[in-house]
């Protein structure tokens, strides 16, 4: 399972002194973009390739509170994928210091042509790198995005 160590910083913080709501959001997304990079998808390829990820819905499942500089593990796996890759469900658990699930975050999305502003596959080595990840117990085949001519 891939996963990150990263730690509830002041930023992240709400009004009840506990991590907001977005900062759940922020992390699982840092955390797919580590993980993208240390598999040969920086920023840099995705401008070469002209392409880039797009999140379409998030949805968080709230469990336990996370406090100022605890330090939590954030986790990436694939809980859906389309046969050519266009679509995808990544799920992000954030665990605490103590093991137990923080919150769970299910990313929906696909890759965006950046110049023709329309979802596409993914080109093979990104598709390939898609499927490094562990799949999640529950995962499903999506629909392809991508429109027929």
């Amino acid at each position: 399972m891939f996963s990150k160590k990263l730690m509830a910083g002041w930023g992240d913080m709400d009004f009840n002194s506990h991590m907001r709501n977005t900062a759940f959001l922020d992390k699982a997304g840092d955390v797919r973009m580590l993980f993208l990079s240390e598999h040969g998808f920086p920023m840099s390829e995705f401008m070469r390739l002209n392409i880039g990820p797009v999140v379409m819905k998030d949805e968080i499942g709230y469990v336990k509170e996370v406090l100022l500089l605890e330090e939590i593990t954030v986790t990436l796996a694939l809980a859906g994928l389309a046969e050519d890759g266009s679509r995808w469900i990544l799920r992000s658990d954030i665990i605490r210091p103590d093991g137990k699930l923080a919150a769970r975050v299910n990313s929906t999305g696909g890759w965006l042509d950046l110049e023709a502003r329309k979802l596409i596959a993914p080109p093979p080595a990104l598709m390939a790198t898609w499927q490094i990840l562990e799949q999640t117990d529950d995962f499903q085949q999506l629909p392809s995005s991508v429109k027929a001519k």
